[in-house]
């Protein structure tokens, strides 16, 4: 990989990214550190978060500059305040850095779909817009808050602006590349799919922790935000319907994650009378999300269907995979296209019919196993990150003109 910029004069990119920090947004972290081993400079902005609190530090030589956010935005005005902040600093932290160090591109990481207002007075000195399609944010909106209304429609216009602008863009599966092409006005041969494929070398098999049961003969993880569309709130649905229903206390829940829902999902379960079957950890270090995934007999992704989430791709799923997880998930296109195999599919929003896939799971050791090896295989085969980045090194050659 290291010859696509070896040849070149050098090449220096800006990677924004507003809703994670780096490292801790797996796919921003993946493309920077293949960039920078095929001999990019590069320099990343994003806010700071739970563990990442320096405002300045170099991590396998790529710089990162953090900025603070003054609040997780909840209501139009909520996000209003965090756009209007990120971008602000954004822009300050965009400018020094161009003056210290410089770049050539500016990789913008949606969401939100804004970014381009921070690349446009570069643009105007020779800078390219690479634009990032990580989220559907008009349909975001929608899974939201219900409602196409002004603010759905600006969303609307920033996407539009963002292709407009873009030199190139990234989408992250084929339904994303649709959008590009037939909402965004994007030519077809300036959009390369580059999907978010996990990190083997991340991913590692580490002993099961038989505690995490908490005494019980079976374990389901999931992983992953704890926010409005995710569906945390149809999945403690389903473990009451496994208890209560099917009269099954031998299975015990692990919800790995944060997000502004957290606190009323832990006061759902306590009203659906099912707090001891769940533990809710919160966002936690790597090692225990291993021991987590390794120990769990079943991975969930409970994200309830929606056009949002029936377009876009979930990082969780191929982690499951990875790891040889046998999964449940609600029945969508591009879940159904990644897990294949892997996984049974519950009618759409039937939380009934979940909690039964679950234990029709967990009651199958035989099928456990067969669709865990499938899973890892398609991902070892076909959908590990090493696949996705010589198509992220073949989208900046373009944008420099050398392929």
């Amino acid at each position: 990989m290291k010859a696509s910029a070896g040849s070149s004069p050098r090449r220096r990119t800006l990677i924004i990214v507003e809703n994670l920090p780096v490292p801790f947004d797996r796919r921003v972290w993946q493309e920077s550190r293949t960039l920078r081993e095929a001999g990019y400079e590069v320099t990343v902005i994003c806010p700071t978060g739970k563990g990442y609190d320096a405002k300045h530090e170099v991590i396998d030589g790529i710089r990162i500059y953090r900025h603070k956010l003054p609040m997780e935005g909840n209501g139009a005005l909520g996000y209003l305040i965090e756009y209007c902040w990120a971008l602000f600093w954004q822009l300050w932290l965009a400018t020094k850095i161009y003056l210290k160090h410089g770049f050539d591109v500016i990789h913008a990481c949606n969401p939100p779909d804004n970014i381009f207002l921070i690349a446009l007075p570069f643009k105007l000195r020779g800078v390219r817009f690479l634009f990032d399609h990580h989220d559907i944010n008009p349909e975001l909106y929608e899974a939201k808050f219900g409602k196409q209304d002004f603010f759905y429609r600006v969303m609307l216009f920033w996407e539009r602006c963002s292709f407009r602008f873009a030199n190139a863009s990234l989408a992250t599966n084929m339904s994303y590349r649709d959008i590009a092409i037939n909402r965004g006005g994007m030519s077809p041969d300036k959009v390369t799919v580059v999907r978010s494929g996990p990190d083997t070398r991340r991913l590692k098999c580490v002993p099961p922790v038989p505690a995490l049961k908490n005494g019980r003969d079976y374990l389901v993880g999931y992983v992953g935000v704890m926010g409005q569309q995710e569906g945390i709130d149809l999945l403690l649905m389903s473990i009451r319907h496994i208890v209560y229903e099917r009269k099954r206390e031998d299975v015990q829940f692990i919800l790995v994650g944060d997000g502004t829902e957290l606190p009323l999902l832990k006061s759902m379960a306590k009203d659906f009378a099912v707090e001891e079957f769940v533990s809710f950890t919160g966002r936690v270090p790597d090692q225990d999300l291993l021991e987590v995934l390794n120990t769990a007999d079943v991975c969930v992704n409970p994200d309830r269907a929606n056009e949002m989430n029936d377009r876009s791709t979930m990082n969780k799923i191929m982690e499951y995979m990875a790891l040889g997880k046998p999964i449940v998930q609600y029945d969508l296109t591009e879940g159904r296209f990644s897990a294949g195999e892997s996984s049974l599919y519950a009618a759409p929003n039937d939380h009934a019919d979940f909690a039964d896939k679950i234990l029709e799971l967990l009651d199958d050791p035989d099928a456990r196993r067969k669709m865990g090896e499938f899973g890892h295989n398609r991902v070892v085969t076909e959908l590990a990150w090493e696949y996705e980045a010589p198509k992220l090194l073949s989208a900046y050659d373009s944008l420099f003109g050398t392929s």
